[in-house]
């Protein structure tokens, strides 16, 4: 009797979600979509074999505005900022275990999201929110009171630059910059090669993991020849530098009369 009379209290009647979930049913091959939702912004929703996770397009994933800020990482850079300001310098500012257990979930769910924006092909999102767990893990690594704490986070963080540069280079490359891309994939490679060591098994292997990726793309990166019309902006952008207008008008009608003979 009691526990019936927990479950009516945790689940009152009209909550089932039977029908919400007949309407998508799990199809691992089909178990993302972005929906409007109810205010008209757009919402990152997954479909799981037992339910449906949404996540924010922008700001926090799960929509929460800690302190009123757009995340808790924002929280505490301006608490590092009000510190510097009263004390004279970052000298004893410190993160608690707590600060940081709360820090490393935050960065939980940003990583579920980019981990979905990246496999959707979104990548200046997945560029964006690994550049707040970069972010994250600068300020653990600096502050962080317990060295367990650092361990914990920072044994990732070959993983998140990996996935960082990956997401920008290939906006780069969608834009044939492609050595942006390369710039891009050489850096992250050279800071991963002389990044501290963290004591754990997880950052040996996604270091070691996260040098063959970059390699291997670096690779294909330099392989790849620009397209024709690539070709001529650069030599526009440099005509123009030259102040050659005459050239650069010339250049200018090659793009568009390339761009005419494309099929639609």
């Amino acid at each position: 009797m009691f526990a019936g009379w927990i479950a009516g209290i945790l689940y009152p009647m009209g909550r089932d979600l039977t029908d919400i979930l007949k309407e998508w049913e799990y199809d691992p091959e089909n178990s993302v979509r972005i929906v409007e939702a109810d205010d008209g912004r757009k919402v990152l929703q997954i479909r799981q074999p037992l339910g449906i996770e949404q996540y924010e397009m922008d700001g926090r994933p799960d929509g929460l505005k800690p302190d009123g800020k757009n995340c808790l990482l924002e929280v505490y850079l301006e608490r590092l900022e009000g510190y510097k300001k009263e004390h004279g310098s970052d000298e004893g500012f410190v993160l608690t275990h707590e600060d940081c257990d709360d820090l490393q979930s935050e960065g939980v769910i940003y990583y579920y999201r980019y981990l979905i924006l990246f496999q959707t092909g979104d990548f200046e999102r997945t560029g964006r929110d690994t550049d707040h767990n970069l972010a994250l893990c600068e300020l653990v690594s600096k502050y962080a009171e317990q060295e367990d704490d650092k361990k914990q986070i920072l044994q990732y963080r070959p993983y998140i630059l990996r996935m960082n540069a990956l997401s920008k280079a290939m906006v780069s490359m969608n834009r044939e910059l492609l050595m942006t891309a390369r710039d891009l994939l050489e850096a992250a490679i050279k800071d991963i090669e002389t990044m501290p060591d963290v004591d754990t098994p997880t950052f040996e292997v996604e270091r070691m993991r996260s040098l063959s990726v970059l390699r291997s793309t670096l690779k294909q990166v330099l392989e790849r020849k620009p397209s024709p019309v690539a070709q001529l902006k650069v030599q526009l952008d440099e005509a123009v530098a030259d102040e050659n207008y005459e050239l650069a008008a010339e250049l200018r009608d090659r793009i568009r009369g390339i761009g005419a003979e494309q099929p639609e």
